[in-house]
């Protein structure tokens, strides 16, 4: 998560870049400079997507569309804003836009995947996903495999999920997501030494997540580490309250009780 202050930052850059960038001097008259000022809606547009502010997002994005009507990246920033929004038609539209606008566009084939994925549409996202993990120049490629991963779980293909894991990992040691996925995957396979392993990974990465914590809980219960079994139902107790995980918690100890 990017601090107000970090937002705030990359807004006045931006709009430091946009008021010098729209313009092309030729003699004396400065002539306007349309890449440039799709260059700076866009990035504008998108900065203020991340920060939540929803209404300048697409007045940016929307006024990159009329300098580029083409812009694929423009397009793709719009089916987020508009999927944020609840207007999944619209989303819809916008995403197979920008994959339509450009092929290589590799983000468009990760959001639409994403998109595709909250609607339980998920063999059409294990193909959009699967189309990104082969841009091998894609900076986000390990978040794509793991995506692909946990598509994958979805249509109860543990091995291949696994695996897509493991190659995400391999690519970016410093990724928690798909450890997390492989602790929980070896320790329904009663791999508990290297579940343990995969939760430590992740813990040092990500800190005490309700999720590794429940799973944590359940680890030390196997060894018998008690300590550190109360040591983690502690934190998840007065870390996570009212997560599912804690819900879960209780339930299990109302059952043995």
């Amino acid at each position: 998560m990017f601090t107000r202050l970090f937002f705030i930052s990359i807004v006045l850059s931006l709009i430091v870049s946009l008021s010098a960038c729209v313009t092309t001097n030729t003699g004396n008259a400065p002539v306007p400079n349309p890449e440039k000022a799709h260059d700076a809606h866009l990035n504008l547009g998108l900065t203020y997507l991340q920060k939540d502010n929803r209404e300048a997002s697409r007045r940016h994005l929307e006024k990159a569309l009329r300098l580029q009507p083409d812009s694929a990246p423009a397009h793709n920033g719009l089916g987020m804003l508009y999927q944020l929004t609840g207007e999944m038609s619209l989303a819809e539209t916008s995403f197979l836009r920008a994959i339509k606008e450009d092929a290589e566009f590799t983000q468009a084939n990760v959001s639409y995947g994403r998109f595709l994925f909250e609607q339980e549409r998920y063999e059409e996202a294990y193909r959009y996903f699967e189309i990104a993990t082969k841009d091998v120049s894609f900076q986000q490629r390990a978040l794509a495999l793991t995506y692909m991963g946990q598509t994958a779980l979805m249509l109860d293909k543990k091995i291949k999920a696994k695996s897509l894991f493991d190659h995400a990992t391999n690519i970016d040691n410093k990724l928690s997501l798909p450890m997390i996925e492989l602790a929980e995957l070896y320790f329904d396979e009663n791999n508990y030494a290297k579940s343990k392993e995969y939760l430590d990974r992740y813990m040092d990465i990500s800190g005490r997540t309700a999720r590794s914590l429940w799973l944590g809980i359940r680890i030390e219960r196997i060894f018998g580490n008690k300590d550190n079994e109360a040591s983690y139902a502690l934190a998840l107790r007065n870390l996570h309250p009212y997560s599912k995980e804690y819900l879960s918690y209780k339930n299990e100890l109302l059952k043995s009780n």
